[in-house]
């Protein structure tokens, strides 16, 4: 689904991307990068990454929660940020948050690609959510920012 308003090739790159790992996301970004930084970060501010789940709603949080995979909730949590870990953490539980927490404390050390392949499964269900209209991702300033 392309988003509307946005220019050229610039909206179909960018559901393209949203559709790959983030290993492909990244090379083809420092790629483009490399010829044009203006238009690669304008890409990079229009996608959805992992540690944009802070700039989810509680609900859709809490809705994510329930259909992400436990095992691969612990291994997307590995080496984030305390604001993302907080997030996801605050929107569980107080038991399930421990049993994660445990989890996490006592993996074996993980390659940086495990860690990103579950990233990417997560933001699979968050894109999933999102084009099932079951959540709205806040990307600000246009048509389809939440308004109180």
């Amino acid at each position: 689904v392309a988003r509307p308003g946005l220019a050229g090739g610039v909206g179909s790159l960018v559901d393209i991307l949203n559709r790959t790992d983030r290993t492909t996301e990244r090379n083809v970004l420092d790629q483009l990068a490399e010829s044009d930084a203006d238009l690669a970060e304008e890409i990079r501010m229009m996608l959805f990454v992992f540690e944009d789940i802070v700039k989810l709603d509680d609900r859709s949080v809490q809705l994510l929660l329930k259909e992400v995979d436990q095992k691969d909730l612990s291994l997307a949590l590995r080496g984030v940020s305390e604001e993302v870990r907080d997030k996801v953490l605050h929107n569980m539980s107080q038991r399930a948050a421990e049993m994660l927490l445990e989890e996490i404390e006592y993996q074996p050390p993980q390659l940086r690609r495990v860690v990103e392949e579950a990233q990417g499964r997560v933001v699979a269900k968050v894109r999933q959510l999102e084009e099932a209209e079951a959540i709205v991702i806040g990307r600000g300033g246009g048509e389809d920012e939440l308004v109180a």
